[in-house]
Parts: structure tokens; C-alpha cells; sequence
């Protein structure tokens, strides 16, 4: 017998407009023409990652920046949308929550709500439209061929999805399962939430007045890849009755594939992971291990000489280029040192908040750089 388990479709949804948002996009976000607070070391370090970047683009080297969501949240977007827009970054890669509060500020132009308070009322995530129309952007797009992260971007740089009609989408599905083809099972799934929801083929519009502050959308428009690593149950989609960890699964497995293909191009590269302290050290240590293996496989030497810089809140008093800590220690537990500091390649940690830092890289590349132009090519 199966073990009980709670029911998605009884969970009561609420309007998003009724929500209460601590955060509103257009009173946190930074300038990124404006000059930064003055942090001198800060600076020194953000100059060096700077230099790194340019130096890995005239190369034709990845540039990836993973991030956790407080990147949103404090802001950034637009930091990092201007050195998406000068071919300074090649990939983005976060979690699911960066995901939403992306999603949410184009939508809304407001994301963050009050977790005890609405844990206690049992509203928290339970939000109709962000889990509805997030889920239904990658059951739709991964028809296209597009990954968790890429299915968002087209929702909001589209402002829509356009949803297949149910008889050629019944028809289509039958063909698959004769010729075993990998999206039968997604067309099956795509299926099933339309009959279930009442759901009409066409065009879903659903619009994104703030898009400006989405690096989704204009990592979609941009041609970049963003990709999302997201854990099952970890985000508030998960309380919609439209989820579907399968879909959800599908695509955020594919972006896996997409990151490690931009991994395998970090010789000479640099890696910026900015307040990820799990996603980012656990997808990029799998993600290299895979790349190593083909390039072994290929009688080609393995990646060593990529930078790997990573930035977070907590100091480390451990002397990393000495050896790994022991397990006595507590820095022994910082996974974002500890994971990357056995990926080979340089590593640099700067304990700073991310905002500030990643104002200061964008300053110390548009010094160097300060006409908008190619630094490289997109893919």
C-alpha cells in the first residue's frame, strides 16, 4: 500500500496582488551608472575578478555567475543585465527562488513576502499566479526544446505562452509513442494539465511591465543561457496544484546538461559564484567531473586553469592554500570554500555583500572597457 501523502488539489490558492511584498524592484534597484559605496578592499578584489573577466572573453573562455536569490532581492539585475548586454557573462545559473523573485519583480515590480507570518496562516507560496504560470511555462516551452531557466525567459520577454490546441497536441502525443521520441512523455504531461485545469489552446496573455529588471528576460532576448538547479519541494511552486516534479524535473535537468556544456569551456574562464553557498559548489562539482571525463576519454588534459571566485557573507580564518581544514574545524563545513577549493584551478574567496561587489566589478570593468561593445561572442 502507498504511504499517505497530502493532496495538491486541496491546497487553496490566493490572488498575488493580495499579498503583502517586503521588496518593490524600483526602490532597491541599483544604478549601475552611479558610483558604488566606497569599499577600498573590496575595490582591490573586484578589480582582479574584473581583469579575469576580460581576460577569459578575449580568450573566447566561459564566464559563469551562479547566484542565490538574495541577488535579486538586493537589486542587482540590473548590474548584471549591463554586463550580460557587454559580453562579459557568457551563463547564469541559480536556484528556483531565483527564479521566482525574478519572475515576480517583472510581473509585479514586487516580490518577498513575510515567511513566518503567512507560514502561520497557511498562505505562504501558496500564490495563484506565480505557481501557475511558472509551472505552465515549462510544461509549454519545453515543447520548444527550451530548459527550466530558457521557458521562463520566453514567458517574460514574450509576455505569454502560447499553449497548443488539445486534438493536435493528442495527435502529436500519439505519434511519439510510436516513435519513442524523449517528449512523448512531457506532451502527455502538458495533456493532462489542460484537461484538468480547463485549459484551451492559444495564446496565454500574460504580461510583464517591469521586464527591464528581469535577467531571465533578457538573458532570452540576449541569447544567454540562464539556467535553473532547483530541489523538489525547495520553492513555493511546489504548493500550486499545477506542479509536476516530473516537468519541473525534465527541465531542470536539461539546464544541468547546458551548465556542464558551459563548464567545459572554462579553461582560462572564470567562475563567479555569488550567495550560493550549496546550489553552486554541488552543480559545479558534478558538472566538472562529467567534463573531465569526456576530456579524458578525448586524450585531452583535464581543466586547471580556471579562476574560481566566490563570495559570501561568513569570514573563514583557515588558510585554504595551505590544506582542507579538519573536521574539527568549523571551516571544514563551509561547503562554498570547501567543494571548490578540490575543483583544481585558482580560487579566491571575498567575504563582502554581494551587491556592493558586484557594483564594483561592473565599475572597474566599464573603466576598462567604456564604450558598450562584443567582449566576445554569444552563443
Amino acid at each position: 500500500m502507498p504511504f499517505p501523502r497530502l493532496e495538491p488539489g486541496r491546497i487553496r490558492v490566493f490572488p498575488l496582488a493580495g499579498r503583502m511584498s517586503k521588496t518593490v524592484i524600483r526602490e532597491t534597484a541599483v544604478d549601475p551608472e552611479q558610483a558604488p559605496p566606497a569599499a577600498p578592499e573590496v575595490a582591490s578584489q573586484a578589480r582582479e575578478a574584473a581583469a579575469r573577466i576580460l581576460s577569459a572573453r578575449a580568450r573566447g573562455a566561459s564566464v559563469i555567475l551562479a547566484f542565490g536569490a538574495h541577488l535579486i532581492k538586493n537589486g542587482a539585475a540590473p548590474l548584471v543585465i549591463r554586463m550580460m548586454e557587454r559580453g562579459w557573462i557568457t551563463h547564469l545559473a541559480t536556484n528556483g527562488a531565483g527564479a521566482i523573485h525574478d519572475w515576480e519583480f517583472a510581473y509585479q515590480g514586487a516580490s518577498e513576502e513575510d515567511v513566518r507570518a503567512n507560514v502561520a496562516q497557511g498562505c505562504f507560496g501558496t500564490w495563484d499566479e506565480t505557481g501557475r504560470w511558472l509551472n505552465l511555462a515549462v510544461q509549454v516551452n519545453v515543447l520548444r526544446g527550451m530548459g527550466y531557466g530558457e521557458a521562463i525567459g520566453a514567458m517574460i520577454a514574450e509576455d505569454g505562452l502560447l499553449l497548443p490546441e488539445v486534438p493536435i497536441l493528442e495527435r502529436e502525443l500519439q505519434e511519439n509513442l510510436r516513435e519513442n521520441h524523449p517528449l512523448a512523455p512531457a506532451r502527455a504531461e502538458l495533456l493532462t494539465t489542460m484537461r484538468s485545469f480547463g485549459l484551451e489552446g492559444g495564446r496565454l496573455a500574460i504580461d510583464h511591465p517591469c521586464k527591464e529588471y528581469s535577467i531571465f528576460g533578457e538573458a532570452f532576448r540576449l541569447r544567454l543561457p540562464v539556467t535553473v538547479h532547483c530541489g523538489i519541494g525547495y520553492d513555493i511552486i511546489y504548493n500550486h496544484p499545477l506542479a509536476n516534479g516530473a516537468a519541473l524535473g525534465r527541465a531542470s535537468h536539461q539546464d544541468f546538461q547546458i551548465f556542464a556544456q558551459s563548464v567545459s569551456g572554462l579553461e582560462d574562464g572564470l567562475f563567479l559564484s555569488i550567495g550560493s553557498a550549496i546550489m553552486a559548489p554541488q552543480i559545479f562539482e558534478k558538472a566538472l567531473s562529467a567534463v573531465n571525463n569526456l576530456r579524458l576519454q578525448e586524450r585531452q588534459p583535464i581543466l586547471t586553469r580556471h579562476l574560481i571566485v566566490i563570495n559570501d557573507l561568513q569570514e573563514s580564518h583557515w588558510d585554504w592554500s595551505q590544506r582542507e581544514p579538519p573536521k574539527n574545524s568549523p571551516d571544514y563545513y563551509l561547503r562554498f570554500l570547501k567543494s571548490f577549493h578540490r575543483m583544481g584551478g585558482s580560487v579566491r574567496y571575498i567575504a563582502a555583500d554581494n551587491r556592493l561587489l558586484l557594483h564594483h566589478i561592473y565599475v572597474a570593468l566599464r573603466a576598462s572597457h567604456p564604450q558598450p561593445g562584443a567582449q566576445g561572442a554569444h552563443r
